[in-house]
């Protein structure tokens, strides 16, 4: 802020920015000294609107200004010219209170690779007590690897269709196994999501997490409140700069005496980072940004799950097209106000399903999804007018990486955002062999009484390079970005955050979000960034001991 008036700032001992995943669970864990007084900004509104609590009112905001950053990725050939949406949320709770309620923690053998990278402390039996900590599972528990008495709730399905059992048997004929607890021992095997569902409503971060804490009274929480930049002094972080109520005009300042932790997920956080100084050094000179800290590795290593769906019209069943419409969506709505299983309360996803894409492999490269649903092609969430089921699929660990990077100084700019989906050829190879795996699974003999027609991609394409074609044209993001300020040792050139996640070579700065994550995780991301912000809150707790 050389040459501006300074606004006139107040002090807490932590500034934390964003109150995601990350953001609402951390400041709760450090509210609890109440000595400490943590003040949390955030975007966005209040969560104040009954569809960011009913679980299918996710549809509803998940492309809602009002409530998320409606980012979208830079077209390439490799999406036939196609911008994918990537919203991320802009409310309390982040994308916990958009997103599609699946808690998937990962395979046991990502945190080792994290581990092996150069970051002690990482591996997962280091990790498994912190994913402990957060979950309050309700389903049963064979391997003792489940947390019971967490703030997050999490609960198995409660609403079983027939369709979705012969999916799950018919994936057997292809010899998955039906696997009860995909969070437990084995990742691998066909079996029932578990969802952030309980009792009817979403289970968010900010529900669980956020307001408990606000209760104590050292939490406080601004909303609407915009970071701008990064205050700091002698090359230490001090500050946080924002414009409250979106107004360029009215900017304010909040001090930490100790630490700014920065929680704005994979791509507001290298984009603050930037804006701030703190970035690749010819990036920031072609914006005349001040460099405060070269750091080449501050929004590369962009990842994501690059999703594809196949689509069949069912016969001789009700599925959730039907029950969604006219008089039995009524019903519905009356079974859920009387707690009962109903529509209203699942998440999007009812089925997984972890497979390898090749024999010879020694984990799952595959996660594919499946429910009693479909969507109208080119129609955002607007089911079908016939009665339809899905089964999707994306890779686990993509090798192909993008960017996040600044388009101007402008802190009410989207940033560029290029995931790079299916450059990689090896990646366009798994999820090719995903899709035909997809389509066997609609096409075995346990579906087969219920399997009118595949409607999407239609049998008509069949030779590699139609279906290519097709995963092109339909694929979209599962939202699972991250790396954008990946963690590594100092050796690491490319490395943002160190282990303790504190940034290289700025005092007073953390990062915990899914930006640190070194590399992809075989999982949706809200559970793993969860067990992040549990891990820096130790860490952060354990360096003022």
């Amino acid at each position: 802020m050389t040459g501006q008036s300074r606004p006139s700032a107040d002090v807490f001992d932590y500034v934390i920015v964003g109150s995601g995943a990350a953001g609402s669970l951390l400041a709760a864990r450090l509210g609890e000294d109440s000595a400490v007084r943590i003040c949390v900004l955030e975007a966005g509104p209040t969560d104040w609107h009954p569809w960011l609590h009913v679980p299918a009112g996710y549809i509803k905001k998940l492309f809602d200004p009002g409530y998320t950053f409606p980012y979208a990725s830079e077209p390439t050939e490799h999406t036939r010219g196609r911008a994918i949406p990537v919203p991320q949320g802009r409310t309390l709770g982040g994308s916990t209170a958009i997103n599609g309620l699946v808690y998937n923690r990962g395979h046991a053998e990502d945190f080792d690779h994290w581990a092996a990278l150069g970051n002690p402390g990482w591996a997962y039996a280091e990790v498994l007590p912190l994913f402990k900590r957060t979950e309050r599972w309700l389903g049963p528990d064979p391997d003792g690897l489940r947390g019971r008495s967490g703030a997050m709730t999490v609960t198995p399905i409660d609403w079983i269709h027939p369709i979705c059992e012969a999916f799950i048997e018919g994936a057997g004929e292809l010899g998955i196994p039906r696997n009860a607890d995909y969070n437990g021992a084995v990742q691998a095997g066909v079996g029932y999501f578990q969802r952030t569902i309980h009792r009817g409503w979403r289970v968010s971060a900010a529900g669980s997490f956020l307001h408990p804490a606000r209760k104590r009274g050292n939490v406080t929480v601004r909303t609407h409140a915009h970071a701008t930049r990064l205050v700091f002094e002698a090359g230490r972080a001090v500050g946080v700069c924002y414009a409250q109520g979106g107004n360029a005009s009215d900017l304010r300042e909040v001090r930490a005496s100790r630490e700014v932790i920065l929680a704005t997920g994979a791509l507001n956080t290298p984009r603050l980072l930037q804006l701030s100084g703190i970035g690749p050094g010819a990036l920031l000179q072609r914006f005349g940004i001040p460099v405060v800290r070269d750091l080449p590795g501050v929004g590369r290593h962009l990842k994501d799950h690059f999703s594809v769906r196949v689509v069949a019209r069912t016969r001789d069943v009700t599925t959730m097209n039907e029950l969604s419409r006219g008089p039995q969506l009524l019903g519905q709505i009356a079974r859920w106000m009387l707690k009962r299983p109903s529509i209203l309360a699942l998440s999007p996803s009812l089925v997984h399903w972890f497979w390898k894409s090749r024999e010879g492999l020694d984990r799952p490269d595959l996660q594919g999804v499946f429910t009693p649903a479909s969507y109208r092609e080119g129609y955002v969430g607007m089911l079908d007018v016939y009665p339809g089921m899905t089964c999707g699929v994306w890779q686990h660990r993509p090798e192909g990486s993008g960017f996040v990077e600044l388009q101007s100084t402008d802190p009410f700019e989207a940033p560029r955002i290029q995931p790079r989906y299916l450059e990689h050829e090896g990646d366009r190879r798994v999820l090719l062999d995903g899709v035909r795996i997809a389509r066997h699974l609609l096409r075995t003999q346990a579906l087969a009484r219920y399997v009118e027609a595949e409607t999407m991609p239609g049998v008509a394409v069949d030779r590699d390079d139609e279906v290519l074609d097709f995963v092109r044209r339909i694929g979209v993001s599962s939202y699972h970005l991250n790396g954008t300020a990946r963690m590594g040792p100092a050796s690491d050139p490319m490395a943002v955050v160190d282990a303790q996640l504190r940034v290289h070579g700025i005092a007073g700065l953390r990062v915990v979000d899914a930006s640190v994550m070194p590399e992809i995780p075989s999982a949706n991301t809200a559970a793993s960034t969860m067990m992040i912000a549990e891990k820096a809150a130790d860490m952060i707790r354990g360096a003022c001991d």
